[in-house]
């Protein structure tokens, strides 16, 4: 294990001197900072971005810089949430055969007008084999999903329809088409409808299952290691002294990774200092991902930045214009992708869906997904500093087509019994002071709740 000078400058044997460091990450970084339209900075003196800019830069960074996933075969079953790595095709027309999409008479539309009686020739259920045409002057009763017979083109709801004996009359006229999907409308034999690059849901897992896919190739999930720190920080199944703190960071994280689409790897609590954390950041650095919480701020023992400095750490940002999380940092170091972020829980919890996230997302082989944000009329009025953008834990409820937000009451960055209460963040520009009930704004909805 390679360990830190005294001077705690560069690891033994290991990075390039300081000076070095600072003049090639400034060159790099001072490029990418001038794509988003800002005053390139030093390495030690970053502009204050705004999170989309942030954002944008962790996009486009990653993107440049991943490579191909491996892939595995992964049952249909068990594919939720995996990236597709090779296309599904299917195995033969859909539907196979004219099929109904409602219960009814099948009939020729142009003999159908309203008060028209024709004969019931018989019925027809899904499933049945389905050989003989429609005669001319009659009907078949017909059940949801059945095949229709040749000759047949088109369905009469049974509800606008009266039968007596084997007559039935119709109630209005029919037109061509109606409620009968024709064979191959939706795809074609050996049509591409699944593409690499796809996050798998349910209904993409339905479509896959339909064509009879039953394995998958797919991308192996990014495994994201997640590295607490702070000497006030115990383990959530230790008992804390009286001024210390359950490890709650790691689990929310871990959570958080799952619902991206990656793989946890928790790496405990680092204490604070430089050689416990750097030993486990080295641990941290052999997965896909590296992501801290605590330690970035400006503090006496925040440690994180200067740790990954001393490993040649190149920095992309170190501060965002947001509030809760104002200090998160994005990085690379030994060409693993590094996230510290701040140790508050709501900051942490904020900060990972607005940059981690969409890092997982691409190293998983997709693109990046967009906030989910919504409109909304804001229930009470609101009053907040200028200058940052706020992530307000929030309520929003649906009052019929119209979406209502109300602010709840929190204590800052810490309370995150507030947050538990909250199905979305209720987002207030950074030049917005005070905005009045009844105005429109930005709701960003919580991925893990309804």
């Amino acid at each position: 294990m390679r360990r830190l000078s005294r001077r705690g400058r560069c690891w033994r044997g290991g990075c390039r001197k300081e000076k070095g460091i600072n003049a090639e990450s400034a060159e790099k970084r001072n490029e990418k900072v001038g794509r988003v339209g800002l005053k390139p900075g030093t390495y030690t003196n970053f502009p204050m971005l705004s999170y989309e800019q942030a954002r944008q830069i962790v996009i486009e960074e990653i993107g440049r810089r991943r490579r191909p996933r491996a892939t595995a075969s992964v049952s249909v079953w068990e594919a939720l949430g995996l990236v597709l790595a090779r296309e599904v095709k299917t195995d033969r027309e859909y539907p196979p055969f004219d099929r109904s999409t409602r219960d009814g008479y099948a009939v020729r539309a142009k003999e159908v007008t309203p008060g028209a009686s024709l004969k019931c020739a018989g019925e027809i259920k899904a499933g049945d084999t389905v050989s003989e045409a429609l005669a001319a002057g009659t009907c078949v009763q017909i059940m949801t999903g059945a095949a229709a017979p040749r000759g047949a083109d088109a369905v009469v709801m049974i509800e606008h329809t009266k039968r007596e004996g084997d007559l039935v009359r119709f109630e209005r006229a029919a037109q061509s088409g109606q409620n009968i999907v024709l064979r191959g409308s939706e795809a074609a034999t050996g049509q591409s409808i699944l593409q690499p690059g796809m996050r798998l849901g349910y209904a993409e897992l339905a479509l896959a299952a339909q064509v009879g896919a039953v394995e998958l190739q797919c991308a192996k999930r990014p495994r994201v290691a997640i590295l607490s720190t702070g000497d006030e920080v115990v383990m959530v199944d230790e008992a804390p002294g009286p001024f210390q703190i359950r490890n709650s960071n790691s689990v929310s994280l871990a959570a958080q990774v799952r619902i991206a689409g990656g793989e946890p790897v928790v790496l405990g609590n680092a204490a604070d200092r430089v050689e416990d954390l750097g030993e486990k950041i080295e641990r941290g650095l052999k997965e896909d991902v590296l992501v801290l919480s605590g330690g970035v701020s400006m503090g006496k023992y925040d440690l994180v930045e200067k740790v990954l400095k001393a490993m040649a750490a190149e920095f992309f940002f170190d501060a965002v214009s947001i509030r809760p999380g104002k200090p998160a940092v994005f990085g690379y170091c030994q060409g693993k992708p590094v996230f510290g972020l701040p140790g508050n829980p709501v900051s942490t919890m904020v900060t990972f869906e607005l940059f981690v996230a969409p890092a997982i997302d691409l190293l998983s082989g997709a693109g990046a997904r967009a906030l989910p944000l919504l409109e909304a009329r804001l229930g009470e009025a609101l009053n907040e500093k200028p200058g940052m953008t706020h992530f307000l834990p929030a309520q929003v409820e649906w009052r019929g087509a119209t979406a209502e937000v109300k602010a709840l009451k929190w204590q800052g960055s810490g309370d995150i019994a507030a947050l538990g209460k909250a199905n979305c963040f209720l987002v207030v520009p950074a030049d917005r002071e005070k905005i009045a009930a009844g105005e429109s704004v930005s709701v960003w909805l919580r991925k893990d709740v309804v």
